[in-house]
């Protein structure tokens, strides 16, 4: 069986398995079926009239996050805005958290349908498990792991550590390349979160991306 082929039953197969636990689930060979399935699924009637995110690389890479910041009626609170102070951000990322829409990704999905995610401050994982009337999550096709025990180990060799970096911080895991497990200030392993069905049904719409994307 040919890799694309291969990738193609994998994304099928958890598509399914999400559905079958809650989800609404989608799947995109390309960033711009991802943007239709945006636009028909949560921008087409008007009923998104705020909406915030969670630090998706995913997401802003295939332009989900501007695509709904800069739709029409959208209220967008920005909760990762450089020139906000951080008691103007935390309180931000309270407000992200009584949206019409919620937009994130995930560090790790399982063939079984079932999203784990590990946060340092958990404003992400607290927006997607409740709160916000809809979650949008938007996951690439390498964040796809066979069960709980590979995704808690993708989550914490490949996406946490990955994320240490991009974020500059002061972790061992930063000069080693691998988790420490740590005790520093700037720990960002610090609450898991593991979602094996969607309730209220629904609410969480997942989009699979035929692409490696994000960390």
């Amino acid at each position: 069986m040919t890799e694309p082929a291969w990738n193609e039953l994998r994304l099928e197969d958890c598509r399914q398995a999400l559905e079958k636990n809650g989800f609404r689930a989608w799947v995109a060979r390309s960033k711009e079926k991802a943007l239709d399935l945006v636009r028909e699924n949560y921008l087409s009637d008007g009923h998104i009239t705020s909406a915030s995110w969670g630090d998706s690389l995913t997401a802003e890479d295939l332009g989900v996050v501007d695509l709904v910041r800069n739709a029409r009626g959208v209220d967008f609170i920005e909760t990762f805005d450089s020139t906000a102070g951080q008691d103007v951000i935390l309180e931000r990322r309270k407000q992200a958290l009584l949206t019409d829409l919620f937009i994130a990704g995930t560090n790790a999905v399982t063939l079984d349908g079932a999203l784990v995610n590990l946060d340092m401050v958990g404003n992400r994982i607290t927006g997607i498990m409740f709160g916000p009337k809809q979650v949008l999550l938007c996951i690439g096709a390498n964040k796809i792991v066979p069960d709980l025990e590979a995704a808690m180990a993708r989550v914490k060799q490949v996406a946490a550590t990955q994320n240490a970096l991009r974020h500059l911080c002061k972790t061992p895991c930063v000069k080693t390349g691998r988790c420490m497990d740590c005790k520093s200030p700037d720990r960002i392993c610090n609450t898991w979160s593991i979602i094996e069905r969607c309730h209220p049904r629904g609410r969480i719409g997942v989009i699979l991306v035929d692409q490696n994307l994000g960390l």
